[in-house]
């Protein structure tokens, strides 16, 4: 664990609780950075959120602005979260900030102290844009103080923290919704009708204009490239620098909120080609693990995905890849225990895979119950000591192409192994 993250976890709760109230405290308490940020673009969602920054951060940049950035969670090191001015924030920096936060945060738990870093940070440092993805949820996240954005963007609802959202899907939409502001444009990525109907709710109650995919502008993938169409444009692009069909999606939502944001039409490839987001089907091809593939003669992958919507949109990766080249395949996979790995694992039956479970340091589900969930959905499974056995044991089987995958913390285990393979 690095040290900032050390310093956290020792001096502020590590509960959960879903409230404004304290974190609307701290902030006044700070002078209410959230209210002296740059424009703002809030991005709520299930799934990619994280690729969906990315995708709007490196447009912003190409165009040549400087943009903050708060996504969470970090996969390596604690400074990722908090990016300013397209420069990860230092130690020194976190440090004397955290100092102050201390000095009047009181039962403030670590995520509300953290995004209040941010803020502060985010406040006193000179930027065109920022961009604060939401962490759990949405009107109750601690990133919901954000009273007036530019934009608010919702990627993907599906189910996934059902302990804290619930297990129906109106109920998470109503989460999600809740970054929507008054006068403020949401982008919303293609969503399932009974989603998209509570958005709309929402829209209406609080007077904010929606541009949605599938309705206002669409893209998909054509001739190796990204098509995109609204009712004013016909945009030729390159593709994604970010592996997978759902990427594609994705990027239709950031090219959306990029021309909210009046950013040139020019830069915008510039920015789907530059864009970088560690652990998303991420090809590994140096460190430790990569080199015991590659001697074998086999592809190394990595993937946080760890919700039955992320594992169907693994699904659809895969199963694209193996039809235009085939290898025998085999998931390396370790999940939180309390995600849903019955749905994972079903979203995958229809990938031909061998399946190793691993766990890692934290709340990781045990390793031999998660291989019965994934033979009770009819994967050939078997627990590993370490993802270390569990790759020797795969390649030893004749694996061409194994994926790690399950879990953003196995994934910053592994990146933390091989940082050669980590952009930031």
């Amino acid at each position: 664990m690095d040290p900032i993250s050390q310093r956290l976890l020792a001096r502020h709760p590590q509960r959960i609780d879903l409230s404004l109230d304290r974190m609307r405290a701290l902030c006044a308490a700070l002078g209410d950075p959230q209210d002296r940020l740059p424009p703002v673009v809030h991005v709520a969602g299930t799934n990619g959120k994280g690729s969906t920054v990315s995708l709007i951060r490196a447009i912003a940049e190409a165009a040549g602005l400087r943009v903050h950035a708060y996504t969470s969670p970090h996969l390596v090191r604690f400074n990722e979260r908090i990016r300013l001015a397209g420069t990860l924030i230092s130690d020194d920096q976190l440090n004397a900030i955290l100092d102050r936060i201390e000095a009047v945060s009181g039962e403030a738990t670590v995520f509300e102290s953290t995004t209040a870093a941010a803020f502060l940070a985010m406040s006193e440092t000179p930027a065109d844009l920022a961009i604060i993805e939401v962490g759990l949820g949405g009107s109750l996240d601690a990133t919901n103080v954000i009273d007036r954005p530019l934009l608010s963007v919702i990627t993907p609802v599906d189910l996934d923290h059902a302990e804290f959202l619930g297990d129906k899907i109106e109920g998470v939409a109503a989460e999600k919704a809740g970054i929507l502001k008054a006068g403020a444009r949401g982008v919303v990525a293609r969503q399932s009708e009974a989603v998209m109907a509570v958005i709309e709710r929402r829209a209406a109650e609080v007077n904010s204009p929606l541009t949605v995919m599938g309705v206002d502008f669409d893209a998909w993938a054509e001739r190796g490239g990204l098509v995109y169409q609204d009712q004013e444009r016909f945009l030729d692009l390159p593709a994604p620098a970010l592996s997978g069909p759902h990427q594609f999606d994705n990027a239709g939502v950031a090219v959306a909120a990029a021309l909210e944001l009046d950013l040139p039409e020019a830069v915008i490839a510039e920015g789907l080609k530059a864009v970088r987001w560690p652990a998303r089907m991420q090809r590994l091809t140096a460190g430790p693990y990569a080199e015991r593939a590659q001697a074998a003669d086999a592809e190394l992958w990595l993937d946080g995905g760890h919700n039955p919507h992320a594992g169907r949109a693994m699904a659809r990766t895969l199963a694209e890849r193996q039809a235009r080249a085939p290898r025998p395949l085999a998931l390396i996979v370790a999940m939180l225990a309390n995600k849903d790995a019955g749905g994972f694992f079903e979203a995958l039956k229809g990938v031909d895979a061998q399946v190793f479970t691993v766990g890692f340091d934290g709340a990781a589900a045990d390793p031999a119950a998660l291989a019965a969930v994934a033979q009770g959905r009819g994967f050939g499974a078997m627990a590993a000591g370490s993802v270390s056995e569990a790759l020797d044991r795969a390649l030893a089987l004749g694996a061409g192409r194994v994926v790690i995958c399950g879990s953003l913390y196995l994934a910053g285990e592994v990146l933390g192994a091989s940082p050669e393979t980590y952009p930031v």
